[in-house]
C-alpha cells in the first residue's frame, strides 16, 4: 500500500468527523500536517511520532500558558467594574481613561495610549465616545492641530464623583475574588513590571 492509498485512507477518516469548519485551528493544522507528511511517504510510526510532539505542545499550552491565564483573569475582572459602572454609562476602559485625564491632563492622545497600554483604535473609539458625551474636550495648543490634547471637563468631573459608591463596590468584590495575596501581588507586578521585557 503506498502513500497514495494511505492519503486516500486518511482523507476518508477526515470527512467522517465533524465539520472542518468547527474543528479548533490547531486541530485542523494537524490535520493538514498530518495529511502532508503521510503524501511524501512517511511511515505511520514515523508521522504518529510527530503528531504526537504536536498534541503535547498543544495540551502544554492550553494548561501552562501564562497570557492565557491573564486574559481569562482580565475578562472576569473587567465584567466586575463594568457591571457595576454600567448605570451610569461607563465601562472600565472609559473611567481609567477618564481617570488618567483628569489627573495628568491636558494630554495628548499618544501619551494616553502610552500609559494605558491601549492600542490605538481602542483609544481613539473609547475617547469618541467620551468627547461626544462632554465628559472631555480638545483644547488649543498652539501647535499643528493634529492630534489636540484633551482635558477633562466639569460635567466629567461631575461624572467621576457619582461613580464613586460603584468603584468601591467593583474595587471590594475584584478584591474578594482574587484574595488578599492575589490583589497584593497583582499591584506589585502593575508597579514594577509594566515595559516589555527584552528577549
Amino acid at each position: 500500500m503506498g502513500s497514495a492509498f494511505r492519503l486516500s485512507r486518511c482523507s476518508e477518516r477526515l470527512q467522517t468527523t465533524q465539520s472542518r469548519r468547527t474543528r479548533p485551528t490547531a486541530i485542523r493544522w494537524l490535520d493538514r500536517m498530518y495529511l502532508h507528511m503521510q503524501h511524501y511517504g512517511m511511515t505511520k510510526m514515523e508521522t504518529n511520532k510527530l503528531m504526537n510532539q504536536g498534541n503535547g505542545l498543544i495540551d502544554q499550552i492550553a494548561s501552562e500558558c501564562l497570557l492565557m491565564r491573564v486574559r481569562k483573569l482580565d475578562r472576569v475582572l473587567t465584567s466586575i467594574y463594568d457591571a457595576e459602572l454600567r448605570p451610569f454609562g461607563l465601562k472600565a476602559t472609559q473611567t481609567n481613561l477618564l481617570v488618567l485625564v483628569a489627573k495628568a491632563g491636558p494630554i495628548r492622545r499618544i501619551e494616553i495610549g502610552k500609559r494605558l497600554s491601549l492600542d490605538p483604535s481602542t483609544l481613539t473609539r473609547n475617547l469618541k465616545i467620551m468627547l461626544t458625551n462632554g465628559w472631555i474636550k480638545e483644547i488649543e495648543d498652539g501647535e499643528d492641530g493634529r492630534g489636540l490634547p484633551v482635558q477633562i471637563t466639569a460635567q466629567g468631573r461631575d461624572l467621576l464623583n457619582q461613580i464613586g459608591p460603584a468603584w468601591r463596590k467593583a474595587q471590594t468584590r475584584t478584591e474578594k475574588f482574587l484574595g488578599e495575596d492575589g490583589a497584593t501581588l497583582m499591584r506589585r507586578l502593575a508597579a514594577n513590571k509594566t515595559d516589555v521585557p527584552s528577549a
